[in-house]
């Protein structure tokens, strides 16, 4: 594989416009991530305008995930290719088109198929987006900007059912789409005219059975596990599903051993700092997703809040991460980012266990203390995570890597939601002796306590997490020590 590098570090030019770049990255990520989760709170209101139940209406969330998961490797190895930034600008533009055709939709086929084309608008950006940040910045400032880029992630996923609520009852369902049109427009011509020309490419072949088999393998699992809350993990077309999904990854990952330019560097994985970090991400974005999809329905149902004052509750949580993110980014460029990933995780277990306690008659301040309990965590976690997974590759691979980490990010949405919905109405169906997919007329009760053991779920997926990072900070402490003996 041949390379084409360059420098923009050198650049002074670039280094003097990187702070606007970074704004013009930041807005497109903030969107494209809120869309993923906004349409949530959303789904009641075009269930009934459409007159559809909510199974099929599902699907414009769901598909808009899939068709994100399904493309995102191949538009992170495409920006290796052609150029990060290229693949950038031609994703903010079909994602505008996309939010467009999405507001001006009637019929639940045109804003699904909307959806697909936003979600592949929002794949290009998400996948390069990292990658154009670790070019572009030096390594001493390189934490604090992957730190702001993961705010603006973090935010954009968990602030969507506070601001679609806002948006919602104040304007329509249709403008949680239309919003983007201006946002995006803004941006598509400050980025024209801040944004460099592609100085590191690499020479190579597009993987077209990998990233057809790995497109197979996302839709099968989810279709599996988004149908199975729905209808119980005991159907026959279900159960087929999620064994062919699992088929269909075996053989993705023996293609892509065999494979001279694979869609997915695996030996990436080789880096144990690297997996690790992947993987702790993962685990947060589904502990997250657990709290994202059940917290609405506490609010509302057990607080007895209106939409927008339960959605300014939850606003606790990403302003709690835009004010600790930026910081926690900027300070791991110091320290290092073990210790503060490490920090976070263990105050989102805190927060978690906290929030597993709550019941009906629990004070908006201690519902709020543990909801910005969840922020300051989650933003102690994401900058420094995001810094060490970015840190550990060869430039010529960093749309890969930054592709791998939005798409485990994305992976971790589906998978919370399905690990809380999937909880939640097990025990409440256990709860009142009947199988049931919704809240229980007057019997808050049975709620509670399902959202008790989905709490204490997420926590105990955040302590996985933090006993990972543990281990790690143990490890480098033993291997430096190691380095110190020999040069004594």
């Amino acid at each position: 594989m041949n390379s084409i590098l360059g420098n923009y570090q050198e650049d002074a030019e670039i280094q003097k416009k990187r702070w606007l770049i970074l704004i013009v990255l930041n807005l497109f990520t903030f969107m494209s991530t809120l869309d993923g989760s906004i349409v949530n709170i959303a789904l009641p209101v075009l269930s009934k305008q459409m007159g559809l139940p909510i199974a099929q209406i599902e699907w414009v969330t769901t598909g808009y995930l899939m068709a994100i998961c399904s493309a995102i490797l191949f538009f992170g190895k495409l920006g290796d290719i052609v150029g990060k930034i290229r693949i950038f600008k031609i994703g903010t533009v079909i994602f505008i088109i996309g939010s467009l055709f999405c507001g001006l939709s009637s019929s639940l086929p045109f804003l699904i198929v909307s959806r697909i084309v936003q979600a592949l608008g929002a794949s290009m950006t998400m996948a390069n987006s990292q990658g154009i940040i670790t070019d572009i910045f030096p390594a001493n400032e390189r934490g604090k900007a992957l730190g702001l880029i993961g705010t603006f992630v973090s935010l954009g996923s968990i602030a969507g059912p506070s601001l679609g609520g806002i948006i919602i009852s104040s304007m329509g369902w249709e403008y949680i789409f239309l919003v983007n049109i201006p946002i995006g427009l803004f941006a598509i011509i400050m980025g024209w005219k801040v944004l460099p020309k592609d100085l590191v490419r690499v020479k190579a072949k597009i993987d077209v059975p990998g990233s057809s088999l790995f497109a197979l393998f996302i839709v099968t699992l989810f279709a599996g596990l988004l149908l199975g809350q729905q209808y119980g993990y005991n159907n026959i077309w279900i159960i087929s599903s999620l064994i062919a999904a699992a088929v269909i990854l075996v053989l993705f990952l023996r293609v892509e051993l065999i494979r001279s330019e694979p869609l997915l560097q695996l030996s990436l994985f080789k880096n144990v700092s690297f997996s690790l970090s992947i993987l702790c991400g993962f685990l947060v974005f589904t502990a997250n997703f657990c709290f994202n999809i059940i917290a609405p329905f506490y609010a509302q149902n057990m607080l007895d809040l209106s939409p927008h004052y339960a959605g300014l509750l939850l606003m606790l949580l990403p302003i709690c991460m835009v004010i600790v993110s930026p910081l926690s980014g900027a300070l791991s460029d110091k320290i290092g980012s073990e210790l503060l990933t490490f920090a976070g995780l263990i105050v989102m277990v805190i927060a978690q266990f906290g929030l597993a306690n709550l019941h009906a008659g629990s004070s908006l301040i201690v519902v709020g203390t543990w909801i910005a309990m969840l922020g300051i965590g989650s933003g102690l976690f994401q900058s420094p995570n995001n810094s060490l997974v970015m840190s550990q590759v060869p430039r010529t691979q960093l749309g890969s890597a930054g592709s791998v980490n939005s798409l485990v990010r994305n992976i971790g949405m589906v998978v919370g939601i399905t690990v809380a919905t999937t909880i939640l109405f097990n025990v409440m169906s256990r709860e009142v002796g009947y199988r049931v997919t919704g809240l229980v007329p007057d019997r808050p009760d049975v709620f509670l306590t399902g959202m008790h053991t989905v709490f204490v779920t997420s926590a105990c997926i955040c302590l996985a997490a933090a006993l990972l990072t543990g281990w790690r900070m143990y490890q480098s402490q033993v291997v430096k020590r190691r380095i110190v003996a020999k040069e004594e």
